[in-house]
């Protein structure tokens, strides 16, 4: 059984200036980034390279038209690709690093085998999706009302950078819903039934990392933010290696139909399922890595296991006030067609939760979350 593996060099500079001297970026190197990145912090540098800017083909997270769109919009062929930006970039580059990403739905459905076509960086501005760690991509499908998950090999950078600088004009909305996300990866693959030794010792700090910053926010205020970046970046890409190896589970399964059809940020569609798939957890018959994780969460929140769920939405509710489902448009008669697209299409996550999740299962969950 392999234990855990580590597929990207891991780097930290203290300016983009120190990064862009040095990977030498140049001409034959694509960027794929947002035009408020670029100009906050890399337009003054001159950068030679040819540069894809993700927010001029769409909003929000990655759909199969935006891809198709930035695909036809690339000159000539590029030796790298660097990816600057949040999950939805980075997600995007990973594909764009493959010899072939077309048709897009044959890719993510098994049909089209990824191969890496050339070198991949990527560097995360949010502190949140763990993406430059991890071998995972995520893209919406629209016409499938529902968004699909590609694991590869193919799709982990050579390098994953980290530097802190570019997270300072990150939006508090941004923050809160990926930080969320973040959490959610530490517990999600600390419940893993492919959790090792090795990549609990990940998820479990981020776990800890992430509820202690939120402490000091709820404390102190969000004006102690800049001071936390540090933790939140390291957490972040603590719980990246984790779900690397383990995989995510149940809350993220079940939000994919929510963000598909209702286009709820990701981060923000998980939090909404988090408590409410943890309490169904607790009614069933669970491995020890539920006891594991519900233990270290109570002595984070400092309290006693049975209030887990009470006290972890009341902190994260300081962070991110929680909404039902149907304040984002989900309906009672959506609930059978979620439930089923999870079953469909989600079985492989599905397969790393602690316990089986039966479609009344499911059910229970979206209703509890309606």
């Amino acid at each position: 059984m392999k234990l855990l593996s580590l597929h990207s060099k891991l780097n930290q500079f203290e300016s983009c200036r120190d990064f862009v001297n040095e990977f030498q970026i140049s001409k034959n190197d694509l960027i794929i980034t947002c035009s408020y990145i670029y100009e906050d912090f890399f337009k003054d540098l001159h950068l030679d390279a040819q540069i894809i800017y993700q927010d001029r083909y769409g909003a929000g997270e990655p759909n199969d038209e935006m891809i198709l769109d930035m695909t036809a919009a690339i000159d000539g062929s590029y030796e790298r690709i660097f990816g600057i930006g949040g999950g939805t970039v980075m997600d995007i580059s990973k594909l764009f690093a493959l010899k072939q990403m077309t048709p897009l739905v044959g890719l993510f459905t098994g049909k089209v085998t990824p191969e890496k076509k050339c070198p991949l960086i990527l560097v995360p501005t949010t502190c949140g999706t763990g993406s430059e760690v991890t071998n995972v991509s995520i893209v919406g499908f629209p016409s499938l009302d529902t968004k699909l998950r590609l694991a590869a090999d193919a799709l982990y950078a050579d390098d994953a950078v980290i530097i802190p600088e570019l997270t300072s004009h990150l939006p508090r909305q941004v923050f809160a819903t990926s930080s969320i996300d973040a959490l959610i990866h530490a517990i999600e693959s600390s419940l893993s039934p492919l959790a090792t030794p090795y990549s609990q010792v990940f998820g479990h700090e981020a776990m800890r990392m992430i509820i202690r910053a939120y402490q000091q926010i709820r404390q102190h205020g969000y004006d102690i933010l800049d001071s936390l970046m540090d933790d939140f970046l390291v957490a972040s890409n603590f719980a990246g290696i984790a779900f690397g190896k383990a995989g995510c589970g149940a809350v993220h399964a079940l939000s994919y139909p929510l963000s598909g059809k209702y286009h709820v940020a990701h981060g923000e569609a998980n939090y909404a399922l988090l408590t409410s798939v943890l309490k169904k957890y607790a009614a069933k018959n669970c491995s020890a890595k539920y006891d594991e994780v519900i233990r270290i969460l109570a002595e984070a929140l400092k309290c006693d296991p049975k209030n887990v769920t009470t006290e972890l939405d009341q902190l994260l509710s300081v962070v991110l006030p929680k909404k039902a489902m149907h304040e984002y448009g989900t309906t009672p008669d959506d609930i059978p067609a979620f439930a089923e697209s999870v079953l469909t299409y989600q079985q492989v996550i599905m397969s790393h939760n602690p316990t089986v999740l039966s479609k009344d299962d499911i059910i229970d969950i979206y209703d509890d979350c309606l």
